[in-house]
């Protein structure tokens, strides 16, 4: 018998999530063959079987959150005095409530441990995490309502057993037919199949006495709908909020704001884009420029491309290659790939590299490798209409750029009192290497690049 075990996935990973298991009780597995979708701290990745067998058991139910090392599964390699039991399994109608019952009691624990965690998340990122896995349509579930055998994600189940919904009056639109979070929208809004409290109330309906509690049914339904929901964080969020929130207690923040005139920095990008949609070729965004203007002032001010090390090191790490992360807020929470070799690549090229890792991280597709060895952030809030704000440093980087929006403002321009774009930015800084003067020298820097873009693009 083969016991699988959560595996290591990325440097930083302590626990994984199980997504959807691509092999069922029964399954005959070949070497190479992807035996589950496990979501990490950065992504979500397959997980290829090493030897082949059968599978015996699947010792963790989708959604569940376990540490590395923990035995996920059984594999029946033929050797084991289980082998014959784990080859002859049950017919399928009979294995059926068997597989079923431990999906059904182990939604609970998928939600448990995220309320306990932190009970705050985005719930499309949720359904989109677990809804969205090309292999879960494989997994069916059992109605609790109708016990037929249906294809449902771990959360619908979870809200039938809660709203005791009949699934079986529910045609799904995900994959295979597969029921998703939409498609109950209009039971969880109070259709006829749902139960909550107001039957209870029913039996004194007829009764004159009890017309005041009968009234006051709507209003309970109400405050109970506006009431606080926990709901389950991913994998993702729970490292987001684990390391932002160490970094944050941490590391000894300070943080230094400057403004560019940014005229010229418009003007030559859309001289630039006309050159290069005329030429069959992408456009360039004004992140792209930043990226490359950044790379260019981490250059002359190196000591800013530094990284602390601990409180017992008598050095730190001062980076010679320059590898710019850039922190995307992505469909599946906030990710940041990074751009190696930053200040050998041109505007051109970082703007196609860049929306490459974007796309990526919205399909949950990044690998490990494009998500580490970053030595400096760039976090762009400049698109959503924000001005300025001030970005927590992601360890173990010593600084990271918060740029704001550009927009014209009346601007003094010699004599003159003229509408010019203009952009903010600010540096966060880890103190313990980084000091304010060298802070302020690199955004003047930086600042000069900026307001003399020619500079950036030659």
């Amino acid at each position: 018998m083969i016991e699988i075990t959560m595996p290591r996935l990325s440097d930083t990973m302590e626990e994984g999530s199980i997504l959807a298991w691509h092999k069922q009780p029964g399954d005959t597995v070949a070497v190479g063959d992807v035996l589950v979708e496990i979501e990490t701290d950065k992504a979500t990745m397959e997980y290829e079987a090493y030897e082949a067998g059968t599978m015996s058991k699947q010792l963790v139910p989708e959604g569940d959150l376990v540490s590395i090392g923990t035995p996920i599964a059984l594999i029946d390699d033929g050797k084991g005095a289980e082998a014959a039991p784990a080859a002859e399994p049950a017919p399928a109608a009979e294995e059926a409530p068997a597989e079923v019952a431990p999906a059904a009691e182990a939604a609970p624990a998928e939600v448990a441990p995220a309320a306990e965690a932190a009970p705050a998340e985005v719930t499309s990122t949720e359904v989109a995490s677990t809804e969205v896995a090309p292999a879960e349509a494989e997994t069916p579930a059992t109605d609790t309502a109708s016990g037929e055998r249906q294809f449902a994600s771990p959360l619908v189940r979870k809200l039938a057993r809660e709203h005791n919904l009949d699934l079986s009056t529910v045609s799904g639109t995900g994959p295979g037919g597969r029921i998703i979070r939409a498609d109950i929208d209009s039971l969880l809004e109070g259709g006829q199949n749902v139960t909550t409290a107001e039957p209870a109330a029913a039996p004194a309906a007829p009764a004159p006495a009890a017309a005041p509690a009968a009234s006051s049914a709507p209003a309970s339904t109400t405050d109970d709908r506006r009431a606080s929901e926990s709901v389950a964080m991913t994998q993702t969020r729970r490292v987001i909020a684990r390391r932002l929130g160490e970094s944050a207690r941490s590391i000894p923040h300070f943080y230094v704001t400057a403004a560019a005139d940014a005229e010229a920095l418009m003007k030559l990008r859309g001289e630039l884009n006309e050159q290069l949609v005329a030429g069959n070729r992408p456009k360039v965004s004004v992140n792209d420029l930043l990226i490359r203007a950044s790379a260019i002032a981490l250059r002359e001010h190196p000591l800013v491309n530094a990284s602390y090390i601990d409180d017992d090191s008598k050095t730190m790490l001062v980076h010679h290659r320059i590898n710019v992360g850039v922190a995307v807020a992505s469909e599946n929470g906030l990710v940041v790939p990074v751009i190696d070799d930053a200040d050998t690549k041109t505007v051109t090229q970082l703007g196609v590299e860049t929306k490459e890792l974007v796309s990526l991280a919205n399909a949950k597709k990044l690998t490990p490798a494009q998500m580490s060895g970053g030595t400096f952030t760039i976090s762009n809030l400049g698109m959503f209409g924000v001005e300025e704000f001030t970005a927590i440093i992601n360890p173990p980087e010593g600084a990271i750029l918060a740029v704001g929006g550009t927009k014209r403002e009346p601007t003094v321009v010699g004599d003159e009192i003229l509408p010019h774009y203009r952009m903010r930015y600010t540096l966060s800084a880890d103190h313990r290497v980084i000091d304010g003067a060298l802070a302020a020298q690199f955004l003047q820097t930086l600042t000069r690049l900026i307001e003399n873009p020619w500079t950036i693009i030659a």
